[in-house]
């Protein structure tokens, strides 16, 4: 009988550990995923353009810098023409953005951000000309133009307007060739630096641990946001040295995350991560509708009299108030038994938005709370 506990004892501990290996394995990510090896950077360039071809959705006349550009390119070309003469209602200034990674290389498109700077109406149907992109101190990187994609559409007749998604804003896909390389990364210095995109000191600590099981020495902690590693004196080519750093990439590590609450008050969109919970809190929840109607009354004067016909108004005003729903969350509360309770209350995003804050400003949410 006791031969029998043991195996049984035995099977239990082999199931839980299989059990907990796989949950590490799942929760385990590449450190390529979470960190980046320390570059020169990522460049960021701009440009000052035309998007022509609109259909009369352009800059007004008070664009006074739309009326100059167009000017001045027509000039380039050789045709003189006044500038009270010129009419605009079919161009757009713009500015061109775009960033170019560091490892860019001679001919590679990157994708531009085409933004109404003028009083354009819509982008809708445009062609960005070329426009030159430069970095802050000048040096120009290549040169940008293509049809622009706004993935949506602004519609006008008369009084009535129908929009789809921002029209102001678009994209020109492959829009620009890189004609200069940015200052490439050189990984002949000793040490080379890791930085996580998340800072955490955990997360530093568990990239550390895993480098040096691979690579005893290595890697030493610099703060919250970076790891120096230091390149083995074996590994001195240039060859060895990639391949030092890809192994470290494919590293797998359980990244740790900081208890928070993302809200995107504009879209009514909430992001809880698994850490956050509540102390223990009661909530009451309870809307309040006004409506108010507005119903126009003819006055029709008496018969033979001086008077005229005039329309006043009736406005009527409806308050109603909608019963308190309590919901009780205890200590143990986590992230899908505050969903469960919310939805049983039928809180919609921008109750939720408004829960979160008011839980936030009692001391009662155990995470930091962001606002978009």
């Amino acid at each position: 009988m006791r031969l029998i506990r043991l195996i049984i004892l035995a099977i239990i501990i082999f199931v839980l550990v299989n059990i907990i290996s796989l949950m590490k394995a799942y929760a385990d990510v590449r450190i390529k995923d979470i960190a980046r090896i320390n570059q020169t950077g990522e460049t960021d360039v701009m440009g000052y353009g035309l998007v022509i071809g609109l259909n009369g959705t352009g800059d007004g006349k008070g664009a006074q810098f739309t009326v100059q550009s167009v000017t001045n390119m027509l000039q380039r070309m050789g045709v003189t023409v006044p500038t009270s003469k010129v009419k605009i209602k079919n161009v757009a200034a713009v500015l061109v953005t775009t960033t170019i990674p560091a490892n860019a290389k001679l001919g590679d498109k990157l994708d531009v951000t085409v933004s109404s700077i003028g009083d354009a109406s819509t982008l809708e149907g445009g062609t960005l000309v070329m426009t030159p992109m430069s970095d802050r101190q000048g040096v120009i990187y290549g040169y940008s133009q293509g049809s622009v994609s706004i993935g949506g559409f602004n519609v006008q007749v008369g009084g009535n307007k129908i929009v789809s998604n921002y029209t102001l804003v678009g994209r020109v896909p492959n829009g620009v060739t890189i004609e200069r390389e940015p200052p490439q990364f050189d990984i002949s210095p000793g040490v080379v630096k890791l930085s996580l995109y998340s800072p955490d000191y955990t997360t530093a600590q568990r990239i550390k641990e895993s480098i040096n099981d691979r690579f005893p020495g290595s890697a030493t902690t610099a703060d919250d946001a970076g790891i120096a590693l230091k390149v083995p004196s074996a590994l001195a080519s240039q060859d060895d040295k990639v391949q030092f750093i890809a192994q470290i990439e494919n590293l797998m590590v359980n990244p740790d995350a900081k208890a928070r609450v993302v809200i995107n008050e504009k879209t009514g969109t909430i992001v809880a991560g698994e850490h956050v919970s509540i102390a223990p809190v009661a909530l009451a929840h309870g809307n309040i509708t006004i409506e108010i109607k507005s119903v126009p009354v003819i006055s029709q004067p008496q018969p033979f009299s001086q008077g005229v016909t005039k329309e006043t108004t009736d406005t009527h005003i409806n308050v109603t108030e909608e019963q308190a729903r309590v919901v009780y969350f205890d200590e143990r509360t986590n992230v899908s038994e505050i969903a469960a309770a919310l939805n049983a209350i039928g809180a919609t995003p921008r109750d939720i938005i408004a829960i979160f804050q008011a839980i936030k400003q009692a001391g009662a949410l155990r995470a930091e709370l962001v606002v978009l």
